[in-house]
């Protein structure tokens, strides 16, 4: 369900809104109305928090150890022990060359408790920069190299001196240009090919050609620097690799200073009394609490001399957060609408009990083997164990994982799949646990099966959407309810319209409405649906909006009949799955009875694994979609809503 909220104003004196912002926090029971306001560039949290970030980027392409990561403050020893490289422009370099100081010091990430300590991204940045510019520098001597090479390696100086007693010019210039020179033309050809000559001349300058800038280097020197840069970034390189082992102190700290700004965003975003004598600056701000915990709010106001305001709210207010309050059971359903990042709006409806049968069952119908199930089930435990030895309350991903395992090894034990085997390879205590129904196992016709299935599909459609026009009757008060039962009733009929059209075939006839009594149906729920789905408050209006978007409301009965048809997707997305686990098993299997059995057990953990990764996706695209789309668009629910996020005090180990 989605708790109720209020809105507040609280007002505080300027020069208690620090404290009454840390009372709040404490608190912790407060959603701030955010505002769009920037933070001071000067604050020294959000210039940590550059600084950190920077830091985490020059890292992260390096592992971290997995064993005995090193604590924030620990210290790597004299630096002059690690570094045992011959001396160049970076190597060998100590704390003074990058600090500033002639001391072989511990660095820390808490600049703020111990300043006389080198802050560790100020460390690590010093090297991104050196990196930096020595990249930059190879990049220019590159660029030199490329642009004097034509030359060959020559010694600039010794042309600059001769050009003090006698003037010389160099020249690049095309080969028709120079073909085309006077024959009384004095030069000295230098080099030269099909598109270039190269020249020097003697006081005369080329009209029209500028003369080519002398390097301040040979091209050796310059090709040498390049080699020392490269030594010099396999260096930097290392020493980064070295503070690999400090991302979890630099997360940390990034986590210290997200909090740090938090509270600076809070202050940011209150709204200063205007027309108030300085002396006397009042400040006020605006959020959200819960109604139940409203008296909180009110207790803390009381005890301050705060002037507090608690009031619903408006209908026009778009802001309001939602929290959900559910049990533990539907609560298991949080791992998947948190990772999707999807939230109801404030005055929407909490599907979340209806979204969590629905997604299990689509879950094991699109993995759709028994053996899936199981290796799922197995991980789930095994993650539990492991986290109960660590003395650890288990999360509900776990258990999430446990129960999608579980339903999809039931799913698979059904309709008799492991590993999509043939049957004649499955024992037959697990032919005779399956259905028939949905199972050939049992002798049942595969084109049978094929179509039970199709036919599941489209009753788990009418279902899961007729569920969703009933929440939309239970929530409304007015006579819209009618506009939702003939909506009901086009579910209906357009069900049977499709069993007759997709499922319905020469060997078998499915209907569970004659055809004539489904076109009453279908009509009757359109007219109901035109007149009253846009009810509000004058039947009149009610009628007009409808003509006015006849086109829309025709279309409407369409849209009906593919939403039916969208859950066919259940069985044709498990048969390619399962088609997969076929085609894999069929090209492992020749390998398995031979010496090359060890290839066969390689492709099979290979093929399935992937199969099951594909799987996942499946789950993500259909299953969710089938939630969050169809059954979302029948119940009006657009998962507009921000998720309500305190301003509260926060642990961080």
């Amino acid at each position: 369900m989605i708790v109720p909220m209020k809105k507040i104003c609280l007002l505080v004196q300027d020069k208690s809104h620090d404290e009454a912002l840390k009372k709040l926090r404490a608190a912790g029971v407060v959603h701030l109305e955010r505002r769009n306001i920037p933070l001071d560039a000067n604050s020294s949290a959000v210039k940590r928090k550059a600084k950190v970030e920077e830091a985490l980027g020059l890292i992260q392409d390096y592992k971290v150890p997995k064993k005995n990561p090193r604590d924030a403050n620990e210290d790597d020893g004299p630096l002059s022990e690690r570094r045992q490289k011959p001396a160049g422009l970076h190597r060998g370099r100590r704390i003074q060359d990058i600090y500033g100081t002639d001391q072989e010091a511990p660095y820390s990430v808490d600049a703020v408790k111990d300043a006389a300590r080198p802050y560790l991204p100020d460390l690590m940045n010093k090297l991104g920069e050196e990196r930096k510019h020595i990249k930059d520098k190879e990049t220019a001597d590159t660029k030199e190299i490329s642009r004097i090479e034509g030359w060959g390696n020559f010694d600039p100086s010794i042309v600059d001196e001769i050009s003090k007693t006698m003037p010389l010019y160099l020249y690049e210039i095309p080969t028709d240009t120079f073909n085309r020179l006077d024959k009384d033309f004095q030069y000295i050809k230098v080099k030269g090919d099909k598109s270039v000559v190269r020249i020097l001349v003697p006081e005369k300058t080329i009209p029209g050609i500028a003369p080519f800038q002398l390097p301040q280097k040979s091209l050796n020197e310059y090709k040498k620097e390049i080699d020392d840069c490269d030594l010099d970034l396999k260096d930097i390189d290392k020493e980064l690799e070295h503070y690999a082992d400090r991302r979890p102190a630099l997360l940390k700290e990034l986590e210290l200073v997200e909090y740090e700004l938090e509270f600076e965003t809070a202050v940011a975003g209150l709204s200063k009394v205007e027309d108030v004598p300085s002396d006397f600056g009042l400040s006020w701000l605006t959020g959200y609490v819960p109604a139940e915990d409203a008296h909180l709010v009110k207790k803390i106001a009381s005890e301050n001399g705060w002037a507090l305001s608690v009031d619903e709210p408006p209908q026009t207010d778009e802001l309001v957060p939602t929290k959900l309050k559910n049990n533990r059971f539907v609560n298991l359903i949080t791992p998947i609408t948190g990772f999707l990042d999807i939230n109801p709006g404030y005055r929407e409806v909490d599907i979340s009990p209806i979204f969590l049968v629905f997604f299990c069952v689509f879950f094991a119908m699109l993995f759709g083997d028994a053996a899936y199930g199981l290796i799922i089930t197995t991980m789930a435990i095994i993650g539990m164990l492991v986290t109960l030895k660590n003395r650890k309350p288990v999360g509900t991903p776990l258990k999430m994982l446990l129960l999608l395992g579980f339903l999809n090894t039931l799913w698979g034990v059904i309709t008799c799949s492991w590993f999509a085997m043939d049957n004649k390879y499955i024992p037959d205590v697990l032919k005779d646990i399956s259905l028939s129904y949905f199972s050939t196992a049992k002798g049942t016709d595969d084109a049978i099966v094929s179509q039970n299935l199709q036919i599941f599909c489209f009753s788990l459609a009418v279902v899961h959407l007729v569920i969703a026009h009933i929440v939309v009757i239970f929530k409304c008060k007015s006579l819209k309810i009618f506009g939702e039962l003939g909506t009901i009733g086009m579910l209906i009929g357009m069900y049977n319209v499709v069993l007759n059209l997709i499922v319905s075939n020469a060997a078998r006839h499915v209907s569970i409405l004659p055809i004539d009594l489904t076109v009453y149906i279908i009509g009757g729920g359109f007219f109901l649906s035109f007149i009253f789905s846009p009810y509000e408050g004058n039947l009149i209006k009610s009628i007009l909006t409808s003509c006015q978007n006849f086109i829309s409301v025709v279309l409407g009965v369409v849209n009906v009949f593919s939403d039916i048809m969208s859950y066919i997707r259940l069985w044709a997305v498990g048969l390619a799955g399962a088609a997969i686990a076929q085609t894999i098993n069929g090209m492992a299997g020749p390998l398995l009875g031979g010496f090359m059995i060890f290839a066969g057990i390689l492709l099979l953990v290979f093929g399935h694994g992937l199969n099951m990764v594909l799987n996942v996706l499946s789950v993500l695209v259909h299953g969710v979609r089938l939630n969050t789309l169809e059954f979302s668009g029948h119940v009006g629910l657009a998962w507009s809503g921000t998720a309500y996020k305190p301003f509260k005090e926060k642990e961080i180990k």
